[in-house]
């Protein structure tokens, strides 16, 4: 009975996230804002990813941040150096953003004068997984230094997401990692997901990246 009972528990939590998710969703389309949440574990480097979005893409859109994290002032002030829009969200103990802690934080935010939301979650590759934000994109960073099975080994969280950005192939060689066979891996996971291999010390593939945030937003959010 214990059992059942924590079941219960957590499907009427996920219930009730997707319901804030909608309407979330519903608040963002009201004021034209294309949303992505981007997931991946620490290190992977998603919050350098943002910030060179951001760079490649501030003169043609206007673009908000929320930093989520346990201690969320870090990423928050790396996103406002780039003169956008930050909104820092602190999670303490839990371990992901959730749609109720978003909401929130767009009434904070100024969404009539934004085009783009770049939603950081909180770095892991499994609590993420269940909680729809709200965003119309779902973006996962990984990185070759966390291992040639780290796909395999989370399969949940890329099947729930558009795009999957396998990073730091500048170090594959020196890692002994193959990211083909990461990329092989996603996309028997997920085969209608993109998958990117990038270097950010190099900018290899960030126009790909780039490309996908401009298409979601000028093609249809999907």
């Amino acid at each position: 009975m214990h059992f059942v009972s924590v079941i219960d528990v957590e499907r009427d939590l996920l219930k009730a996230n997707r319901k804030i998710a909608h309407k979330n969703r519903a608040l963002l389309d009201r004021y034209n804002v294309v949303a992505f949440d981007f997931m991946g574990a620490i290190g992977s480097g998603k919050t350098l990813l943002i910030e060179k979005l951001i760079e490649r893409l501030k003169d043609r859109y206007n673009i908000g941040c929320i930093a989520g994290d346990v201690i969320a002032k870090y990423d928050g002030e790396r996103f406002k150096k780039h003169g956008v829009e930050v909104v820092p969200l602190n999670t303490g103990k839990e371990c992901h953003l959730d749609a109720h802690l978003v909401s929130h934080a767009l009434e904070d935010l100024n969404l009539e004068d934004l085009d783009l939301l770049f939603i950081e979650n909180v770095g892991n590759l499994i609590c993420p997984t269940d909680f729809d934000l709200g965003a119309h994109k779902r973006v996962v960073v990984v990185s070759v230094t966390e291992g040639e099975d780290t796909v395999r080994k989370h399969p949940m969280i890329f099947k729930t997401v558009d795009l999957t950005v396998i990073n730091k192939i500048d170090v594959a060689e020196a890692v002994e990692v193959d990211p083909l066979k990461m990329k092989r891996d996603a996309q028997d996971i997920n085969d209608t997901m993109e998958v990117v291999l990038t270097s950010l010390k190099t900018n290899e593939g960030l126009d790909r990246v780039v490309d996908f945030i401009v298409k979601s937003k000028e093609g249809g959010r999907g």
